[in-house]
């Protein structure tokens, strides 16, 4: 018989197929959800990166951005900036805003803008419904949060600080709010001439002054940033570019984008597992079949041309099914994102993405498919009838040349396109060694099941002989469950962790209220006030000052951070303005760890404490020097201390400390916090702190900490959410792998059971066996994946997402409890259909 043409193998493959893809299903499923997490995966990574780049200059306000903390730029710095491009001046703080005649009061997010502003973008109100600009005169734009709280609406007064303003519309679309970060209340937008008005500016206040610049489209944002900072290196600005419009949201979607990246490259690997097992279990309930064809006179080319284009089919018609599944998928994932994150609504095709997924969707398949296939081909007709009682053994040799260079290709796709190519190809290097772990697991279990002395029990004597007799699946089934399991311990680990960073531990040890702006002549006022509506009330006051870093390391040779390329993460501090403080004593809730703190009335050479993690992160020593820009000018201190921070009481933690003749004499407010009794948590007191302290001290912002503590936690309640969401793809793919591995072991369990009832077994004592096996190897594999997946999860936990390891252990010990129940209930489930089978059938297909 000569060799058959493909189109003849094809309409072999063709008869050998059917809709329901019946054989196929794990390898369908298992590429349907594959397919569908790449495709919605690099989708939406593609359309958040689009957006970022397409809206930079929108989100941004400007093609860059000078900013500077507590004072207004120079004439000369304001020129430099002018001569790169149009200039968009204007303000940011937090303050009050009080409805005339009534003791109703909200912390607001105060934005005064000049009549260029914006520079990008389009600026809409919805109450009225229209375009508008800067507001004029004593107008003010106020959000729905204002509106809401105050009772208020367009046309009213409203009061903030001393100015008396007239509200002209309610905000709808504000382009530069996602360039503008995390906000502490709503948004009230007024005019520069209006601010003045407020007297709320003073020097020393809480207040960032913004420039934003329109360059020619040639021009270059960096090198005009570059000159500026040569221009005038101590000014303590920071800038920002249209590139990066948002730092904290770039970080944020970076690490969103890793990690979604890890579950991309889990489900893969996961997919592959399922692909193996359901080719495996597909060919040998056809090995009838292939030993007849051979028979008959078809090659080993044949035979693989045949069930390859039956397995190329069912790949690609369930990797079709997944990109719909992943494009359709897409538009929800950004709408559930939409407050947090810049994705286009609608449906978004990125066909580099769709490309990729088909691709490695393939690649994995065929890749994976490879050893049974090659098996098939290999051995003879007669080996391959004789194959349950006699196992098919695949010499290595032949496999290494399809498999090893299929995953050298399913690497590269994953690694080199991807953001984080180290990260990737870690993560697969991690996910190698978990196989090969868990593989090795598995030949271990079968080397010591044959060596171990027998128990007496007949139904644990054969459970303990299915471990390790000919033919046993015991490696496959260990990796196949327990990478399973793992995944389900990694997602209830991210997911407890997220939660208890979230609803556990920030809200249980915060003030009520911050007080910004408190001036130091009225600090005994602030006090007493509090002490009448609250008492009992804690109050805590610290002098507050902004400044930036702009030098550190040993006096010879100091670091200047305008000659860093790059910040890493660990080291925020040095991005911007930061908190500053002085104090004789140590802060509450923070530990000197290294050094000595300065005496009471120290006048010897001004020194900072520094927290310890910051100084570990920029390789501080003691004896070394910080300088900083305060209000324009060069102050310096040697760091005298180091101090562990203890950032969850939510107080007043500031990275530097600074002895009080260091910088005590520039002028500064204070900040307050306000810790009420149980008693005084109640509506009315809060109405009357609020009140209180804005009538006596108009110029200060209390801030609501419960209020933004709730907005904090349903952001991350969105998170949380979206990548519990995604992950529920890979954990989708672990369940059709267990349903798959154990469905795999059917045609084997059959032959075995089949004997057993003609020697007399019965009903219950076969299923007594089938539990006492898989009982056996969850016992095993539920204290492997409970460890493995552990380290992950912490690993994902703390090193990607930069949150606290707070896992709630009963919940991940139960969700692993229901997976090894899951095992359990599919092994029983399969095993009913194999007692159903009648023995006389089963023994004339031998």
């Amino acid at each position: 018989m000569s060799t058959l043409s493909w189109t003849m193998a094809w309409r072999m493959a063709r008869r050998g197929l059917d809709w329901r893809f019946k054989g196929l299903r794990l390898l369908f499923a298992c590429l349907v959800l594959g397919a569908a997490a790449l495709a919605a995966i690099g989708t939406l990574t593609g359309a958040i990166d689009h957006e970022l780049t397409a809206r930079g200059r929108t989100m941004l306000g400007g093609d860059a951005e000078f900013t500077v903390a507590a004072r207004p730029a120079s004439a000369r710095e304001y020129a430099a900036i002018a001569h790169v491009g149009s200039v968009s001046a204007g303000a940011r703080m937090q303050a009050m805003a009080r409805k005339p005649g009534s003791d109703a009061a909200v912390p607001i997010e105060l934005k005064a803008v000049d009549s260029h502003w914006p520079l990008y973008g389009t600026f809409t109100l919805v109450n009225p419904v229209r375009n508008a600009g800067a507001p004029v005169g004593n107008q003010a734009w106020i959000a729905s949060g204002v509106a809401d709280r105050l009772g208020v609406a367009p046309g009213d007064h409203l009061l903030i600080g001393a100015a008396d303003l007239v509200i002209g519309g309610v905000i709808g679309d504000e382009p530069d709010r996602l360039g503008e970060g995390f906000s502490l209340g709503p948004t009230v937008i007024i005019g520069t001439a209006a601010l003045a008005q407020t007297g709320l500016v003073s020097t020393g206040a809480m207040v960032r002054f913004k420039y934003r610049v329109r360059m020619a489209p040639a021009a270059d944002p960096h090198a005009a940033i570059d000159t500026f900072k040569a221009a005038f290196p101590s000014s303590g600005f920071e800038f920002r570019t249209r590139d990066r419009a948002s730092p904290g949201l770039d970080r944020f979607v970076s690490r969103l984008g890793q990690f979604l990246l890890l579950v991309a490259l889990a489900a893969l690997a996961i997919a592959g597992i399922g692909i193996g097992n359901g080719v495996t279990g597909f060919l040998d309930a056809r090995r009838g079949t292939i030993a007849t064809l051979k028979i008959l006179g078809a090659t080993s080319g044949d035979i693989t041309r045949i069930f390859a284009l039956q397995i190329a089919t069912a790949s690609l018609v369930a990797i079709v099914i997944g990109l719909a599944i992943g494009l359709l998928a897409t538009p929800l994932i950004g709408l559930a994102l939409r407050g947090i994150l810049p994705v286009a609504t609608g449906l978004v095709v990125d066909s580099r993405a769709l490309g990729t997924a088909v691709a490695q969707g393939l690649l994995i398949a065929m890749t994976f498919a490879a050893p049974p296939l090659l098996r098939a081909r290999a051995f003879p007709a007669m080996a391959l009838l004789r194959a349950r009682v006699s196992p098919l053994v695949l010499p290595w040799r032949l496999a290494l040349v399809p498999v090893g260079g299929g995953l050298l290709g399913i690497v590269a796709l994953a690694v080199i396109p991807a953001p984080q190519p180290l990260l990737a190809l870690g993560f697969l290097g991690g996910a190698a060694a978990l196989f090969a772990l868990l593989g090795a697991l598995g030949w271990g279990l079968t080397w010591l099941a044959a060596r171990i002395p027998r128990p007496r029990g007949t139904i644990a004597r054969m459970a303990l002989g299915n471990l390790h007799r000919p033919g046993s699946q015991t490696p496959a089934l260990v990796v196949a469950l327990g990478f399973a399991l793992a995944a389900f311990v990694v997602m209830a680990g991210v997911e407890t962790s997220l939660d208890g960073n979230i609803a556990k531990r920030v809200p249980a040890r915060a003030p009520d209220y911050f007080v910004l702006d408190v001036p130091t002549a009225k600090e005994a006022q602030f006090r007493s006030i509090v002490a009448a509506i609250a008492p009992g009330a804690v109050v805590r006051a610290v002098p507050s000052m902004r400044g930036a870093i702009l030098a550190y390391g040993p006096a010879s040779h100091m670091t200047r951070v305008a000659d860093l390329k790059m910040i890493p993460d660990d080291a925020w501090a040095l991005r911007g303005d930061r908190g500053l403080t002085f104090a004789d004593t140590v802060p509450q809730g923070n530990v000197v760890t290294a050094g000595r703190w300065w005496p009471q009335h120290y006048a010897g050479p001004p020194q900072v404490s520094i927290d310890e993690k910051l100084a570990q992160t920029l390789g501080l020593r003691l004896g070394d020097r910080i300088t900083i820009s305060l209000l324009g000018v060069e102050r310096s201190a040697t760091i005298g201390s180091f101090r562990r921070i203890d950032w969850d009481s939510f107080g007043f933690n500031y990275v530097l400390v600074f002895s009080p003749n260091a910088i005590a004499d520039a002028p500064h407010s204070l900040a307050g916090t306000i810790e009420l009794p149980a008693v005084s948590k109640t509506a009315p007191v809060r109405r009357a702190i609020l009140s209180g302290l804005v009538r006596a001290m108009p110029a200060s912002s209390v801030i609501e900490v419960g209020q933004v503590l709730g907005e904090a936690r349903a952001i991350l309640s969105e998170v949380s959410t979206a990548v519990l969401a995604a992950a529920s793809v890979a954990v989708l793919a672990g369940l059709a792998v267990l349903a798959g591995a154990i469905a795999a072991q059917r045609a084997s369990r059959q032959y075995d059971t089949v004997i057993l009832r003609v020697l007399g077994a019965s009903g219950r004592q076969l299923l007594a066996l089938v539990m006492a096996e898989y009982g056996l190897l969850c016992a095993i594999l539920g204290v492997v994946a409970l460890g493995l997946g552990t380290a992950t999860a912490w690993a994902v936990t703390v090193w990607l997402f930069k949150f606290a390891w707070l896992p709630d252990w009963p919940r991940i010990l139960g969700v692993l409890v229901v997976g090894l129940v899951l095992v359990m209930a599919l092994a029983l489930g399969g095993s009913l259909s194999i007692l159903r089978t009648r023995p006389a059938k089963a023994l004339r297909e031998l």
